[in-house]
């Protein structure tokens, strides 16, 4: 199946409240991280990328502009309401979708959303969701909320090994995280806008679905994103985020 007739929404408003810093400025070899992401999402050839931002931080702004000016599949949306929570960030990257890039023009049918934090995120993860034929294909990864404090690298390393990129159906009594990056039905993605309302994003949507419906792909290096100053420090002992 071809991969190319997909948009990405990179959702990259937040605030970055308990982190204390932008994590949107980090930098990842050498450059900002929503800068490395966003190259990250070129790299699947999509039509479109949207890339939402808070309206004021004018330093993520012009990372994203420069970006922009070099690559025309690039479109910024700002968020005016960073507060509002992630699926307010969402509906924005949706209308953005819907009445300023011409989708059916592109024949788009599918969106793959992704977020700028999950630092060990590599283009192989995104083919494979973009390749999943359920109408929804989300990641699958532990919940680690003190991963920084708990975890070992070289333990979690051997796991991802092993389920890195493995389809497998998505079992409700699981523990894991299912959810960003995530592939989802352009139409689906749509009809679903109206319901995005806060913090209360795709989530409870998704638990919605039918089985054949949904799919999932290992990858539990997902579970590690920036949210706290340990988690930072960690990752950069790791070199995943340049110190």
């Amino acid at each position: 199946m071809t991969t190319q007739n997909h948009t990405i929404i990179v959702l990259a408003s937040g605030l970055s409240q308990r982190l204390g810093q932008a994590k949107q400025l980090l930098h990842k070899n050498g450059e900002p991280l929503i800068g490395y992401m966003i190259k990250l999402a070129l790299a699947t050839q999509p039509q479109a990328i949207v890339v939402v931002i808070p309206s004021n931080n004018s330093s993520i702004e012009d990372v994203v502009a420069k970006l922009a000016a070099q690559y025309a599949a690039i479109h910024t949306v700002m968020n005016t309401a960073p507060k509002t929570g992630m699926a307010h960030s969402l509906y924005l990257g949706i209308e953005a979708l819907r009445n300023d890039i011409d989708c059916d023009g592109l024949l788009v049918s599918r969106v793959l959303i992704m977020g700028i934090d999950q630092v060990l995120l590599d283009k192989s993860h995104l083919i494979a969701l973009l390749t999943g034929a359920q109408d929804v294909v989300a990641s699958r990864y532990s919940g680690l909320d003190n991963w920084s404090d708990e975890q070992d690298l070289s333990e979690k390393t051997a796991f991802h090994e092993t389920t890195t990129n493995k389809i497998t159906t998505c079992d409700p009594l699981s523990k894991d995280i299912v959810g960003l990056p995530l592939k989802i039905d352009y139409e689906l993605l749509t009809q679903w806008q109206a319901l995005l309302t806060g913090d209360k994003g795709l989530r409870h949507l998704i638990r919605g679905l039918a089985s054949h419906q949904i799919s999932s792909v290992n990858n539990h290096q997902l579970s590690y994103d920036i949210d706290t100053p340990s988690q930072l420090a960690h990752a950069r002992a790791q070199r995943w985020i340049d110190g």
